[in-house]
């Protein structure tokens, strides 16, 4: 379930990207025009039946809420650790899953660490390159030591 709420999470974050759209006409167009089979991989699908389960709804609808609305303090903490890598040279999909992955680590006490890391890898490993499960690896790795500790 929580997997599933990260990628659709990750899929909303990167279509607010460029756009200059309010986060609920976002959120409104996204859950209007795509449909995904209840599976694993979440697959978009034409048949507009099956629908996402509300709880997968509610948790993938706060996590981009959260990333969108504190994009600002995101990408300063995201500049701040990617050290010769600037957010406009970053892949759009791997700056929509450090935004994310960022929020969780930030925003989200309660979901330990490694979980938060490893849900990006493997997320990255779907949507990403090759390269970016080390690179999503490396920079979650240094946020996640200094900002997180700093938070308890």
């Amino acid at each position: 379930m929580r997997r599933r709420g990260r990628e659709l999470a990750l899929k909303i974050i990167y279509s607010y990207q460029d756009t200059d759209a309010s986060v609920e006409s976002v959120l409104e167009d996204f859950w209007n025009n795509f449909r995904f089979r209840e599976d694993v991989l979440g697959e978009a699908v034409d048949e507009t039946s099956e629908v996402v389960p509300l709880d997968v709804r509610r948790f993938t609808e706060d996590l981009a809420r959260g990333a969108i609305a504190n994009l600002s303090e995101l990408d300063g903490v995201i500049k701040e650790y990617s050290t010769n890598w600037t957010l406009e040279r970053m892949a759009k999909v791997d700056l929509s899953l450090l935004r994310l992955a960022t929020f969780e680590l930030l925003f989200h006490p309660d979901v330990p660490t490694s979980v938060v890391i490893n849900e990006a890898i493997e997320i990255g490993k779907r949507y990403g390159t090759k390269d970016t499960p080390s690179f999503i690896n490396g920079i979650l790795d240094k946020i996640s030591r200094t900002r997180r500790q700093q938070a308890q």
